[in-house]
């Protein structure tokens, strides 16, 4: 039983947060936060969250990765997300024991990301509509259940976003389908990764840290994965017992929720600042809209995140030696 529930609250999850990323983007809301990345890092993230799905279907799968980094300007997360996507429908519409390809190649300053299956391919009729909202084709085996429809016309949009193109191609029904992902290079990769590098995830370890969220668990969690790493952290549950104790302890690094009651986040982050202590405040929260990095921003805040957080963003952030202001989820 907790198998099913986990499985299916995963699953309800997933669906979730694929409508609300339509919902953001449609109404222009969604922001990426780009920077120079190895595409490789970002396909291996997609491989590595669908090969239970490969195993269980008992596909054959294989990767042809270059051995040098694929530079793009680009949301990691996001990319990630496109794939993945594009790599779940390849098994969802493949019979048990068929073949699924990754292969990555550069042609003409862009990077052409091709995923190729043996499945149940498209109807000629299917093929234009492949990437609309909610257009589904018939799957196979187990796959019979889950999902809405929206996933590769997010991934087009998410794309689109990341000034790249995506299109699918089938020579019929029984006859496989080839989707291409083409996004731009990185110009002067080299340098731009040297400049804007995002620091090693263990960088900085060893900096006192303050995490403040009245959520206990989401709290305690947190400042788990950041002692793991070699940080000193004291936790907090609410504003005033933050305040009462940074100015003995003297935090480098101030990790706040915002929607906390009594003393909210925005209110702590300005005790924070009054106190004159050199130190980093980030904004952990669930509110992400336009209006809410403003307010962030106004009350002192060097950084932005949205729950839930990625870690190694997150410990990249608290590395971060200057303010580079207000990096929105």
């Amino acid at each position: 039983m907790h198998g099913v529930i986990d499985r299916q609250a995963r699953q309800l999850g997933r669906l979730v947060d694929d409508l609300l990323d339509v919902s953001r983007i449609t109404t222009g809301r969604i922001v990426l936060r780009r920077e120079p990345i190895d595409l490789r890092a970002a396909l291996a993230s997609a491989v590595e969250a669908v090969q239970p799905l490969v195993d269980a279907s008992r596909h054959t799968f294989s990767a042809a990765l270059p051995e040098a980094p694929v530079w793009l300007d680009g949301d990691a997360t996001r990319l990630a997300q496109v794939f993945l996507n594009i790599l779940s429908n390849a098994v969802k519409y493949t019979p048990h024991g068929g073949r699924i390809a990754l292969d990555v190649r550069m042609d003409a300053g862009q990077v052409l990301v091709e995923v190729q299956d043996n499945g149940i391919g498209l109807e000629p009729q299917l093929v234009p509509r492949m990437f609309d909202m909610f257009v589904q084709g018939h799957r196979v085996g187990d796959h019979a259940q889950g999902g809405l429809g929206i996933g590769l016309s997010l991934s087009k949009q998410l794309v689109a976003l990341h000034g790249g193109s995506i299109e699918a191609h089938s020579s019929g029904a029984g006859r496989g389908t080839r989707v291409v992902v083409r996004l731009p290079a990185l110009a002067g990769a080299a340098r731009a990764v040297a400049a804007h590098a995002a620091p090693d995830q263990l960088a900085g370890a060893g900096r006192r840290v303050m995490v403040v969220d009245d959520n206990v668990d989401a709290a305690n969690t947190l400042a788990a994965s950041l002692e793991f790493v070699g940080h000193a952290v004291r936790t907090f549950y609410s504003g005033e017992a933050a305040l009462a104790d940074a100015a003995r302890w003297k935090p480098d690094v101030a990790i706040l929720d915002i929607g906390m009651p009594g003393m909210n986040g925005h209110d702590l982050a300005r005790g924070l600042r009054a106190l004159g202590l050199p130190l980093r405040l980030i904004a952990l929260t669930g509110w992400g809209q336009e209006h809410d990095l403003t307010s962030a921003r106004a009350a002192g805040f060097d950084e932005h995140r949205t729950k839930p957080v990625d870690l190694a963003d997150l410990m990249a952030a608290i590395a971060h030696e200057q303010d580079t202001l207000l990096k929105a989820s």
